[in-house]
């Protein structure tokens, strides 16, 4: 009995041992490779270290390069290589730009990345020769609608709907000929079909308007794109332009203090006397626009009238923009401008009280109140795009007003360039 049980306990021994015998015999299965994944600009950078910096105002290439033991020689080809790609003046005071480098017992830069807006990169390739390139991320558009209704100010409304100023802008930009947004009032309404441009599944920035209708005294003003007219443009519900000669005023952001006036008590003179313009007021550096094409005839100082430019639009029409706090770059006389174009800046210069601009308007040679003057649209669509017009309208209209696109907030998230 004893040998019997003796033997089955060997047999179970010898058993456990083959069985821990065969499992250590087993190859093991090898661990997955790892297959190196792109960056967010597609480049391969898992060895090497991240430096994202904030380019300073009147910071440099060279200023931000030095500390990171790039020759000065380096920077000099970097330079002369760029010129023609993406010259180096044009790196902007507010933009992220990136460093990677490979650290051994010195620090060498293999890439530094530009983030021009959050499509757009410039890439420094320096792990051989200089290579100079422009990319852009992968990005997708949806289409998105916004809309709000008047209850203070058309500003507060965008402001208390999480719309962003850019879209603000793009709506002001094409109702800009068509009424004066310092009229806007408590009522009014709006309703927008956009663009919305996403990468990496986040909106980033706004596309083009494609489709509005502004509620604004009781009337619809429609407002529709249409590509096949001169490169594009907006459009009423009937196909006439909404460009019109000029613009309702020379600000984007303004209120109007003081109207054109053949008597007013002067602030400052304190007296009473002719008002010959209109004055808008904004904060000192707001853009000042010439509100048609034309040519400047003048831009210089002048007593009580401090900076100003005057521009001859035509053989009947002038303006004068006064009391700029400095002129845009290349204003002078004798240089043409076109309508919305930036000839200055808001300032106090002259006889002023506060910033603002004083703007006049002549009509043959005489000084007229322009809020009164009824000017002539642009060419409307022309009778050969007049079907495929109205085929996209009616395709824009439906889309706008269709309930079942979401609306998308953009908050402080557009300020690029996008378009």
């Amino acid at each position: 009995m004893r040998n019997k049980l003796l033997l089955k306990s060997i047999t179970a021994v010898l058993f456990f041992i083959i069985l821990f015998l065969a499992g250590c015999s087993k190859e093991k299965p090898k661990p997955e490779t790892q297959i190196p994944k792109p960056n967010q600009f597609g480049l391969f950078v898992a060895d090497l270290i991240e430096v994202c910096d904030t380019i300073e105002v009147n910071q440099t290439l060279s200023d931000i390069l030095q500390p990171h033991s790039v020759s000065l020689k380096l920077i000099h080809e970097l330079e002369k290589k760029s010129l023609h790609i993406f010259p180096l003046r044009s790196l902007e005071a507010g933009k992220e730009i990136f460093i990677y480098a490979k650290w051994d017992s010195v620090e060498t830069v293999k890439y530094i990345v530009y983030k021009d807006d959050p499509i757009n990169f410039v890439v420094f390739d320096l792990r051989d020769s200089i290579n100079i390139y422009k990319k852009q991320k992968p990005s997708t558009i949806q289409e998105v609608t916004a809309s709000g209704v008047i209850e203070s100010s058309l500003w507060d409304t965008f402001e208390s709907r999480n719309i962003s100023w850019n879209l603000g802008a793009k709506i002001e930009d094409i109702y800009s000929c068509q009424f004066d947004f310092f009229s806007i009032q408590p009522g009014d309404s709006f309703k927008v079909l956009y663009q919305q441009i996403i990468v990496e599944g986040e909106p980033v920035s706004i596309g083009k308007v494609l489709a509005g209708n502004f509620y604004h005294y009781k009337q619809n003003y429609f407002a529709f794109y249409f590509d096949k007219e001169k490169g594009g443009g907006y459009f009423d519900e009937k196909g006439g332009s909404l460009k019109k000669m000029f613009l309702k005023a020379p600000l984007k952001f303004f209120s109007i203090t003081s109207r054109y006036s053949l008597k007013r008590f002067h602030p400052i003179l304190r007296r009473s006397r002719a008002h010959l313009g209109t004055d808008y007021a904004a904060p000192t550096g707001t853009p000042i626009m010439s509100v048609g094409n034309g040519l400047v005839i003048d831009a210089g100082y002048s007593g009580g009238n401090g900076n100003y430019v005057k521009i001859k639009h035509n053989r009947t029409y002038t303006t004068q923009y006064l009391h700029m706090s400095r002129f845009a770059k290349g204003i002078r006389k004798g240089v043409p401008v076109i309508q919305g174009q930036v000839i200055g800046y808001v300032g106090s210069t002259g006889l002023a009280t506060g910033p603002h601009v004083c703007f006049r308007f002549w009509k043959n040679n005489t000084q007229v109140n322009p809020l009164r003057e009824k000017y002539q649209s642009a060419e409307p669509v022309s009778k050969n795009n007049k079907a495929d017009f109205e085929i996209t309208k009616n395709e824009l209209m439906k889309r706008l007003n269709d309930n079942k696109l979401k609306y998308t907030s953009l908050n402080n998230q557009s300020n690029q360039k996008a378009n």
